[in-house]
């Protein structure tokens, strides 16, 4: 199969290879009602001009779980998927800003759909920093 570039994927430095596929794993993701209802009841939230971040500490370990939710308010389901790609990509680059165990939940808001995925990756970022700042303590 050859790419549009003209180079096959696995010849391409910045593609990676079929078997070495960086993912967003179960483990890291949040996806029961009653772990989002927890969230939003018991945590706390971070404000960005694109975004909002909730998140919860949790007292057992296990690393942290990321969830996404996107209503109806940002658009058509083609707009909601983009701007859920364009989210779970910059979430599965800068997973690695939370070391410690917590349930975050990321809300865009309707401008996110304007915003290059630079900016949106930037914002992402930023919020994860803030949050782990604010579970580790000062």
């Amino acid at each position: 199969m050859v790419s549009v570039s003209g180079l096959r994927p696995e010849s391409r430095p910045d593609v990676p290879s079929p078997g070495k596929r960086m993912k967003f794993p179960r483990s890291l993701r949040l996806n029961r009602r009653g772990d989002f209802e927890k969230v939003y009841k018991h945590g706390r939230r971070h404000f960005a001009a694109h975004l909002t971040v909730f998140y919860l500490d949790r007292e057992r370990g296990g690393g942290p779980r990321i969830g996404l939710r996107v209503g109806r308010v940002l658009g058509a389901a083609v707009e909601r998927n983009r701007i859920k790609r364009r989210l779970r990509e910059a979430l599965r680059l800068h997973r690695s800003e939370l070391s410690s165990a917590v349930d975050v939940i990321v809300h865009p808001k309707k401008s996110a759909l304007k915003v290059d995925f630079a900016g949106l990756e930037k914002e992402i970022q930023r919020a994860l920093e803030a949050v782990e700042r604010a579970v580790t303590g000062p």
